[in-house]
């Protein structure tokens, strides 16, 4: 869903609507949120779901137990994706490159933290994972609120922003639907 804003950010940017490309930003990133709540749930009754199409009890009880540690996860990843399409619009590829490789060289000591001493198995790769997310997004929340080159387009949480959604929407649900 978050590929609705490549056309409206890239549009407003281009037309240099600097409060309104923050206000796309605000309204995916609340719309975005909004989306994984029911995802949580399906991520909840996973096992559930799969034993109803006759999957193995235990393989669905696995799974169920990842989904469940996956879901703080979901969350940071639907704000990543906004922020990305916020940086990616205004050409901006420093502070994802930068914010990718410091949370890779994190990530991988991490998880195999979690996985292997720890003992959490699959659980600690999951919980790996959305830490992760979470890293990535405070490492480009950092940068777009302290850089000078984010000034004008800076994210301004108003509630002007979800008078936004519908036509967030009208972009967001044919872009969901065509990667789903």
């Amino acid at each position: 869903m978050s590929g609705a804003l490549e056309t409206l950010c890239g549009q407003m940017y281009g037309a240099e609507e600097y409060r309104k490309f923050g206000n796309y930003t605000w309204c995916a990133t609340v719309t975005l949120i909004l989306v994984c709540l029911p995802i949580s749930l399906v991520w909840i009754f996973t096992d559930k779901i799969l034993i109803l199409f006759s999957q193995d009890p235990e393989i669905s009880r696995v799974a169920s137990q990842y989904c469940i540690y996956l879901i703080p996860g979901l969350f940071g990843y639907a704000i990543l994706q906004a922020l990305t399409r916020y940086f990616q619009a205004q050409s901006m590829i420093f502070p994802m490159v930068f914010s990718s490789i410091t949370t890779l060289c994190l990530h991988v000591p991490i998880c195999w933290g979690l996985v292997f001493p720890l003992g959490l198995g699959h659980v600690g790769a999951a919980l790996a994972i959305g830490f992760s997310y979470w890293l990535n997004v405070v490492w480009l929340a950092i940068y777009m609120l302290y850089s000078p080159a984010c000034q004008k387009t800076k994210i301004v949480f108003s509630s002007n922003a979800l008078l936004d959604i519908p036509e967030f929407l009208k972009l967001s649900i044919p872009s969901g639907l065509m990667l789903w």
